[in-house]
């Protein structure tokens, strides 16, 4: 009987110290818990949202660039090709991967022509992104809109301006 005792003993302390080698091994190497601290975002804009040249036609209706840069138009709006511009808008946004960052609803903004007139844009955002990219390296995000365009009378021929301004929240 005290030799199956002491065998269990010894077993039971043999036991321990591999456990405690195990853990002390474990706990010497190098382990990283914490992810590293928050950049701040940077925004960069290198294209701003352009909608080129267009007729508004009799009744007028909406000429809209996706965020993929493709032009279409609704009711008597024609997109014409005469050499003006028209892209969506390009942002490059800067911080570290893995990093949620939500756009908030831009309102819409009311463009001036220059011979009178106004339009009025709406801009199309996704709500959210999460950055993939290790910096330097940047995420670009692409943002388009839709222009509500008058008739003639409400709408004269010329050059319509304003801006807008995106929020983004990094979480």
């Amino acid at each position: 009987m005290k030799l199956l005792i002491k065998s269990y003993c010894n077993r039971h302390r043999f036991l321990l110290v591999v456990l405690s080698v195990i853990l002390l091994s474990a706990l010497s190497r190098e382990g990283f818990a914490q992810e590293p601290p928050p950049r701040p975002l940077v925004v960069t804009v290198t294209q701003n949202l352009g909608f080129g040249a267009f007729t508004h036609g009799a009744a007028g209706g909406t000429i809209t660039m996706s965020s993929s840069g493709t032009r279409s138009s609704t009711g008597t709006v024609i997109p014409l090709n005469l050499g003006y511009l028209f892209s969506a808008a390009i942002y490059q946004l800067l911080a570290n991967p893995g990093t949620l960052i939500t756009i908030l609803n831009v309102p819409d903004v009311l463009l001036s022509g220059s011979n009178s007139g106004f339009m009025t844009l709406h801009i199309v955002t996704p709500s959210q992104l999460v950055i993939t990219t290790d910096p330097p390296a940047f995420t670009l995000l692409n943002i388009g809109g839709t222009l509500t365009v008058g008739n003639t009378v409400s709408n004269p021929p010329g050059n319509y301006n304003g801006s807008f301004d995106i929020t983004f929240l990094q979480e």
